[in-house]
């Protein structure tokens, strides 16, 4: 596989996470493509085009070009106005991947593209239709599934895309070539709920950088971050939303806080979706209800890169989410040798090995949390044991491995003939 055609087409993997729509998807499109362009492939990732600060074109590194397509006005918008620009930003794309009428590109060009990776639901309908009109194989990667999203937060869902996602997501599959996966429970999420062709799911776990997340010193990392020396420090990286659910993270910091233990919350995050600026407030106000305003230290999001210093000066890192279909931040906090608390949902039930790296909730309470947060921290020797093995758990996931399985899926594609709409 010589060329791939990216599609990310409501958030730029340039994007900060945190903010808006970027997440762990920004990271995920941008390390995934910056790996497979480190192996000789070309990857060009379209993206919808946002800011009119933003050039048409952005060359991030050999291999890698970012292209900002128009679709809509040159703005942020909604992400449930977005299905209304899908056409045009599939023109748009189509438009860039071809001559004038049609026909490949030239080697003077880069040469003809030879697959489609497309990420989301959105970009999986350009996906789709790019497909049969350049015959080339469509693998999409949904990052979160609208079905499994309906039984974590029905109440989001309905406030969140009031279109036909369910459908649209059945239809992709039916005609994507490979479905990837990030972990075995997802794969079967998609086969149970969506009746996909088990034979046509690909796990491919995402990675972490190891050359920014990996152990240090808490200590210094405290105080690079200018943050207290004492006391057990928590941390929640992620949007603020129901289902990442930071309140819970705060009703969690109440709960350790009430019998005098000397506890901190540092969170990393900004609003995100409808209900986002709601939720902000909502857990503002419960940290002022609860008595812990003072113990809350909010935190604008951060780059990528500059979140290993908050995941080392941590002593445990919360992530309560609803539902998770990998959970990057968990492994990002496990090579930084931080151990992980977290809901038993999606993906996170495969990152965290429990009693060894963390522990895993089943009954998402303050109360429940609290108990496990309680374990790690109750023995300094105990802590030093979660640590190692968080940072050893950690090295079994990079994005050059990624890479390598993504290429031989594409290779497999390319060389055989492509799934038939059904």
């Amino acid at each position: 596989m010589r060329r791939l055609a990216v599609l990310s087409l409501h958030t730029s993997p340039l994007a900060q996470p945190g903010t808006g729509d970027g997440g762990g998807m920004n990271v995920y499109v941008r390390e995934l493509a910056s790996a497979l362009a480190r192996t000789g492939a070309q990857c060009d990732v379209f993206t919808r085009a946002s800011s009119p600060d933003l050039a048409a074109v952005v060359v991030v590194e050999p291999g890698l070009v970012v292209h900002h397509v128009k679709a809509g006005p040159v703005a942020p918008m909604a992400k449930e106005r977005l299905p209304a620009v899908v056409d045009e930003f599939t023109e748009g794309v189509l438009a860039a991947m071809t001559r004038p009428g049609g026909l490949p590109l030239g080697d003077e060009e880069g040469g003809r593209f030879e697959a489609i990776h497309a990420n989301y639901w959105l970009s999986g309908l350009s996906g789709h239709t790019i497909k049969h009109e350049l015959d080339l194989p469509l693998v999409a990667t949904f990052h979160t599934l609208d079905r499994v999203k309906a039984e974590a937060g029905p109440e989001e869902v309905a406030s969140d895309i009031p279109h036909r996602r369910a459908e649209a997501e059945a239809s992709i599959i039916r005609c994507s070539d490979a479905v990837l996966a990030s972990c075995t429970v997802e794969a079967e999420q998609i086969a149970e709920l969506y009746g996909a062709d088990p034979t046509r799911i690909e796990v491919v776990a995402p990675g972490v950088d190891h050359a920014f997340f990996g152990p240090g010193h808490r200590p210094q990392a405290r105080r690079a971050l200018g943050l207290p020396a004492d006391g057990t420090l928590l941390l929640f990286v992620g949007r603020i939303q129901p289902l990442k659910g930071a309140e819970l993270a705060v009703r969690t910091l109440a709960e350790l806080c009430s019998d005098g233990g000397n506890f901190r919350l540092v969170v990393v995050g900004g609003p995100s979706g409808p209900q986002g600026p709601e939720s902000y407030e909502r857990m503002i106000a419960t940290a002022k209800e609860l008595g812990v305003a003072d113990r809350l230290v909010m935190v604008a999001p951060q780059p990528h890169e500059l979140l290993s210093t908050y995941y080392r000066a941590a002593d445990v890192c919360l992530v309560p989410s609803r539902s998770e279909s990998f959970g990057l931040v968990a492994l990002e906090a496990a090579a930084c040798g931080t151990p992980v608390v977290a809901s038993a949902v999606g993906g996170l039930t495969t990152l965290v090995d429990p009693g060894r790296t963390g522990f895993l909730v089943d009954e998402p309470t303050p109360s429940a949390f609290a108990g496990r947060v309680r374990e790690i921290v109750a023995d300094p020797i105990a802590v030093e044991q979660f640590s190692t093995a968080s940072v050893l758990r950690a090295r079994d996931y990079t994005w050059r491995g990624a890479a390598a399985r993504l290429h031989e899926i594409f290779d497999e594609l390319t060389a055989g003939r492509l799934v038939e709409c059904r």
